[in-house]
C-alpha cells in the first residue's frame, strides 16, 4: 500500500506500509514540498506519483527506513540524475542527506 501525505505517519498508517517488505519501507520524498511517499514496492511508483501531483524532478529524492534498526538510509535507482550532480544510487550532496533525514524522522516520529 502507499500513502502519499504531508503530515506524519499514524502508527497504524507505518504498519500498512510495512505490508511490502515487512522490516523496510521505501520512501519518496519532495523536499521542497514537504511530501513522502512512501510503502512502494519500487521508488519510481511513489516518484510517479509525486510527479503527477505537481512535484518538480530536482526536489524528489528515494530511500527509505529499516523498521528494525531504525536506520534511514538514502539509497535508490531514481537518485541516479548526473543533471543533479548525483550519479550514485546513494544521495551524494550532504545538504540533500541532511533534509531528507530530517523529513523521514518528521514523517516516521511516531517510530524513531
Amino acid at each position: 500500500m502507499i500513502i502519499t501525505q504531508s503530515q506524519p505517519f499514524s502508527i497504524e498508517q507505518i504498519d500498512q506500509l510495512a505490508a511490502e517488505f515487512e522490516v523496510y519501507i521505501k520512501t519518496v520524498i519532495d523536499l521542497e514540498n514537504k511530501v513522502c511517499s512512501a510503502g512502494m514496492n519500487r521508488h519510481f511508483e511513489g516518484e510517479q506519483l509525486l510527479l503527477q501531483q505537481g512535484s518538480k524532478q530536482r526536489n524528489i529524492w528515494g530511500g527509505g527506513i529499516d523498521l528494525e534498526t531504525k536506520e534511514i538510509d538514502f539509497s535508490s535507482f531514481i537518485n541516479i540524475r548526473p543533471r543533479d550532480d548525483n550519479t550514485k544510487n546513494d544521495i551524494q550532496s550532504e545538504k540533500i542527506r541532511k533534509q531528507y533525514r530530517e523529513l523521514t524522522e518528521y514523517f516516521f516520529a511516531s517510530i524513531l
